[in-house]
């Protein structure tokens, strides 16, 4: 199964897209889908309050594990996953318009009204999947698993 199936399957099978994004490549980059869908938890809906897209979010913390500064004055790692960083989320922005969780889904999840509406639109079902995707794509790239 390819990374962008895994992530697929775990969104449908509703964990937060920042949740299947991430686990989708935890075991190339050491860690348990355990500890992935744990670490992902906190991040899905924008943090639930619409603000950055969680499954970009999943897809920085796969970049961060496998790039990330781990060392005192590894300037190099930290440049590099800054660097990144902005690539992800612009390549993002590009294919999607934005990578803030309310401007993409046109509600705000951090309201009762705005997750009302996100169902009622099925964007969870229709929507959020087509994020996922776009995310894992893009990760996959910078991650050089491709």
């Amino acid at each position: 199964m390819g990374y962008t199936d895994k992530a697929l399957k775990l969104f449908s099978q509703k964990f937060h897209c920042s949740q299947a994004v991430l686990a989708a490549f935890s075991k190339d980059l050491g860690i348990t889908e355990e500890q992935a869908l744990k670490l992902g938890g906190c991040f899905g809906g924008g943090m639930c309050k619409g603000e950055v897209c969680g499954a970009c979010t999943g897809a920085l913390m796969a970049l961060g594990l496998k790039y990330g500064q781990s060392e005192i004055g590894d300037l190099d790692s930290r440049l590099q996953t800054n660097e990144l960083t902005v690539k992800f989320l612009e390549k993002f922005c590009e294919e999607n318009g934005s990578y803030i969780c309310k401007e993409l889904l046109g509600c705000d999840l951090s309201t009762c009204k705005g997750k009302e509406y996100a169902k009622k639109h099925n964007l969870f079902t229709e929507f959020c999947p087509k994020m996922v995707a776009s995310a894992v794509r893009i990760a996959e790239e910078l991650l050089n698993l491709k």
